[in-house]
C-alpha cells in the first residue's frame, strides 16, 4: 500500500493504511457555508431593508482573515524561495510564472474583449447616468497612480512595515522575495531564519483555521447583503450585461481552463471538486483573499511543491486575475456602448495592452475591479468618458462574486501547471487527492504542531517529490523515494492526507 511524500504544513509524512472514514456532511465547511448562503438568500428576499444592513458581517470575516494574509504571505514566501538553496531556481520559477500569467491574462482580456463586441450587450441603451454615483470610485482611481511609472512605484512600499500596515499584498511580496534572496546568500546561517518564518506561517494558518469558523457567518451576510440592496437591479436592463459577463467567465474557465488543465494532466472538474469548500466561501462573500491561506494549503497538500506554492499562490493574487481582466475589457466597452462612443479596433487593442498592465496589483477584495477599471478608462478618457463608471457602479456586487471565482480557479489551475511545468507536482499524489479529496484533512493541515522540531538539527538533503536533490529544512523530510519513513510518535496522530486504500 503506497504512500506519498510530506504532508502539507507541518510536513508531516502521509500515515500508511487505509483512507480516513467519510466525514457526515455537517461536519464538511462547505455544508454550512451553504446553509449561510442559503439563508442570506431567504433573509435578502423576505426582509430587504433588514438584510441591506448585513454587509458588515462579511466585511468582519474579510477582515478577521486579511489580518493575517500579509505575515502568512511574507514568511510562506520567504520559506519556499530560500528552500529552492539557490539563486538560479527561484529565478527558473518566478520566470515561468510570469510568462504563464502574463499568457492567460493576454486570453482572458481578449475574451472578454471578443465577447463584448459579439454580444453587444450595451448597444442601443443610451442610458444616462449621475457622474455622483461613481466619484468615489474615481477618486480611488486617482489615488492609484497613471500608467507604468505608477505601476512601478506602487510595489515598493514607503517603509519595510508599511507594506504590512497597508495590506498590500504586492509590496509584501516584493519583501518576501528581496528577504528570501538575501537568507539564501547567506547559506547555513539563514536557515535559522527560515525555520523561524516556518514556524510564524504555521502559526498564521492556526489563526486562520479559528477564523474559518465564521465562515457561515460572513457567507451569510454578504449574501443578505447582496440580495437586499441590489436584488431588484437584476431585472433591470443591465441584467444582460451581466449574463454576457458570466457566460464569458464560465466559457473561460471550461474551455481555456479545460485545456490547460487536461495538458498538464488532471481533470478541472476534480479540482472544482477539491477546492469547493473555497468557492462556496468566496461565493458568499465576493472576496477570494478569504481563502488564500486555505488555498495554500490545500494545493500543497495535492502535490505542489511547497517551494512552488509559495510563490506563485501569492503571486497569482496581484499577477494572475482572469475574471478582473475579462470584467475590465468588458466593462470598458459596455460603456463605450452604453454611451454611444466610437471605439476603434486598433484603439481597443490599445486599451487592451494598457490593461495587460493595469490589472496587475489589482487587490483580491470586493470592489478592486471596479477601482482597476476606472483607472484604466482614465487614460482612455477621450475615448470612453470615465464617469460612465457609474452605469455598472450598481451592479458590480453580483459581477465581484464571478470575478472573484474565475480568479480563484485560474490560480488554482496555474499552480498545478507551474508545479508540473517545473518537476515540483507529485503526480500520483495529486491523482489521488483528486479522485479522494476527502483525504485530505484540512483541520489537522491548519493545526500546527512542533513534533518535527527535535528532530530540525538532524536533518540531511534527501530527495523531493520529484526526485531532485534539495538540501532544504522542509523537503528533507523524505527519504530520496517520495515517501517519507515511519517515525512513529507525534507522527501517530496527524490525520492522513495522502493515502490510498
Amino acid at each position: 500500500m503506497p504512500t506519498f511524500g510530506r504532508a502539507a504544513t507541518a510536513r508531516k509524512g502521509a500515515a500508511s493504511g487505509p483512507a480516513p472514514a467519510k466525514k457526515p456532511i455537517y461536519r464538511h465547511l462547505y455544508f454550512w457555508v451553504l446553509v449561510g448562503i442559503a439563508l442570506g438568500i431567504a433573509v435578502g428576499l423576505l426582509f430587504p431593508t433588514w438584510a441591506a444592513e448585513m454587509r458588515w458581517l462579511a466585511d468582519l470575516f474579510i477582515k478577521l482573515v486579511k489580518v493575517v494574509i500579509a505575515p502568512t504571505i511574507f514568511c510562506t514566501v520567504v520559506v519556499g524561495i530560500a528552500g529552492l538553496g539557490n539563486l538560479a531556481k527561484a529565478g527558473g520559477l518566478a520566470l515561468r510564472t510570469l510568462v504563464y500569467f502574463t499568457a492567460l491574462t493576454v486570453i482572458a482580456l481578449a475574451i472578454g474583449l471578443v465577447t463584448v463586441n459579439i454580444m453587444r450587450p450595451g448597444v442601443g441603451l443610451n442610458m444616462s447616468f449621475d457622474e455622483a454615483d461613481a466619484a468615489d470610485t474615481i477618486a480611488k482611481a486617482e489615488e492609484s497612480g497613471e500608467g507604468f511609472s505608477g505601476f512601478v512605484l506602487h510595489t515598493i512600499p514607503d517603509s519595510f512595515f508599511s507594506a504590512f500596515v497597508d495590506g498590500q499584498l504586492i509590496q509584501v511580496l516584493v519583501l518576501a522575495i528581496l528577504v528570501a534572496c538575501a537568507l539564501t546568500m547567506l547559506g547555513k546561517r539563514g536557515q535559522a531564519a527560515v525555520r523561524a518564518l516556518d514556524t510564524m506561517s504555521h502559526v498564521m494558518f492556526g489563526v486562520i483555521k479559528i477564523v474559518m469558523y465564521a465562515a457561515p457567518i460572513g457567507a451569510f451576510g454578504g449574501m443578505a447583503f447582496t440580495i437586499g440592496e441590489y436584488g431588484g437591479q437584476v431585472l433591470s436592463s443591465l441584467a444582460y450585461f451581466m449574463l454576457s459577463f458570466y457566460v464569458t467567465c464560465v466559457l473561460f474557465i471550461l474551455v481555456v481552463l479545460g485545456i490547460v488543465s487536461r495538458m498538464a494532466g488532471f481533470g478541472l472538474f476534480k479540482l472544482l471538486r477539491l477546492i469547493r469548500d473555497e468557492l462556496l466561501i468566496v461565493l458568499g462573500t465576493s472576496s477570494s483573499e478569504s481563502v488564500l491561506p486555505r488555498m495554500m494549503t490545500k494545493l500543497e497538500a495535492a502535490g505542489a511543491k511547497k517551494s512552488v506554492v509559495g510563490l506563485t499562490i501569492p503571486t497569482g493574487y496581484s499577477f494572475n486575475l482572469d475574471g478582473t481582466a475579462i470584467y475590465m475589457t468588458m466593462g470598458a466597452i459596455f460603456i463605450a456602448q452604453a454611451t454611444g462612443s466610437d471605439v476603434s479596433v486598433w484603439t481597443q487593442v490599445g486599451l487592451l495592452l494598457f490593461m495587460l498592465l493595469s490589472s496587475k496589483g489589482a487587490a483580491g477584495v470586493s470592489g478592486a475591479g471596479l477601482v482597476t477599471l476606472a483607472a484604466s478608462l482614465a487614460a482612455f478618457g477621450d475615448v470612453i468618458p470615465l464617469a460612465g463608471i457609474a452605469l455598472i457602479v450598481g451592479i458590480d456586487r453580483f459581477m465581484s462574486e464571478a470575478r472573484a471565482l474565475t480568479n480563484l480557479i485560474g490560480n488554482a489551475v496555474g499552480t498545478l501547471v507551474i508545479a508540473r511545468w517545473t518537476g515540483g507536482l507529485d503526480r500520483d499524489r495529486l491523482k489521488h487527492v483528486l479522485d479522494n479529496p476527502n483525504s485530505i484533512d484540512m483541520d489537522a493541515l491548519m493545526s500546527f504542531d512542533d513534533g518535527p522540531s527535535d528532530k530540525e538539527e538532524d536533518r540531511s538533503g534527501g530527495g523531493s517529490r520529484d526526485g531532485s536533490a534539495e538540501d532544504t529544512a522542509e523537503d528533507s523530510e523524505t527519504d530520496g523515494s517520495g515517501t517519507r519513513p515511519s517515525d512513529g510518535g507525534a507522527d501517530g496522530d496527524r490525520a492522513p492526507v495522502g493515502t490510498r486504500g
